[in-house]
């Protein structure tokens, strides 16, 4: 019996483990998979308690919902809907931030990419760049199909870059799962980005800090528990 509970226990201990951790989450959550609008809620972890930071905010997603994308979650059993390249749908899930970026320098405390019209995120599923940014004055094309990173309108003046299947450069990402997902402006749902005004992002943009490892959670309404539940406080 003794035995028993010690490994019992070391399972329990494995499995807190193995949580992602943060004390700064994005939280967008909609009405339903094919929904392609929603809301935003900050989170900060404070005092031992997650204390929401600002008003919510009303955000577009994909033109055609969410779909379970590739994370740090646990997609559950009931997760039928998963996301594929071109299926326009946002990823549901649990994900890192990675770099912020935009057209000119910002002075915040994140980290933060000024891109150009030869920076391009490829979402050739092809290509060996597939979900990766790739800078064409160093990096030799081998791709058809891509994003540029600086547009003629404003939609990427100010971005964060979304770590859904491995985007990270060295990681390896799943051909046909999704690419190029960044959180960005815009006024009308998009092909699987999450989207806001100028000045809502500028505000997350200088609240977040990477010390706090933030982290984005997205999802339909009554899946945003299940989620939160797998985040554990730094």
């Amino acid at each position: 019996m003794k035995i028993l509970f010690v490994l019992c226990f070391s399972f329990v201990l494995l499995s807190a483990s193995s949580k992602p951790r943060s004390n700064q989450l994005i939280v967008v959550s909609s009405a339903n998979w094919s929904a392609s609008s929603g809301v935003l809620q900050r989170y900060q972890y404070i005092n031992k308690n997650w204390k929401k930071i600002g008003k919510q905010i009303n955000i577009k997603l994909g033109r055609n919902g969410l779909g379970w994308g590739r994370g740090l979650h646990k997609t559950p059993s009931t997760g039928k809907i998963i996301k594929k390249e071109g299926d326009g749908k946002a990823p549901a899930g649990i994900f890192e931030l990675k770099n912020a970026f935009g057209y000119a320098p910002l002075n915040i405390k994140y980290p933060y990419e000024v891109y150009g019209r030869n920076d391009h995120c490829v979402d050739d599923t092809k290509s060996k760049y597939y979900n990766k940014i790739i800078n064409t004055k160093s990096t030799k094309k081998d791709y058809k199909s891509f994003e540029y990173m600086k547009l003629s309108n404003n939609y990427y003046k100010y971005g964060i870059v979304v770590n859904h299947n491995n985007i990270t450069k060295g990681k390896k990402s799943k051909r046909g799962a999704g690419s190029c997902i960044f959180i960005h402006i815009k006024n009308r749902p998009t092909a699987g980005c999450t989207v806001m005004s100028q000045t809502e992002i500028k505000r997350i943009l200088k609240w977040l800090n990477p010390n706090s490892n933030p982290l984005f959670v997205q999802g339909v309404k009554g899946y945003i528990p299940y989620l939160r539940k797998q985040i554990r406080s730094q």
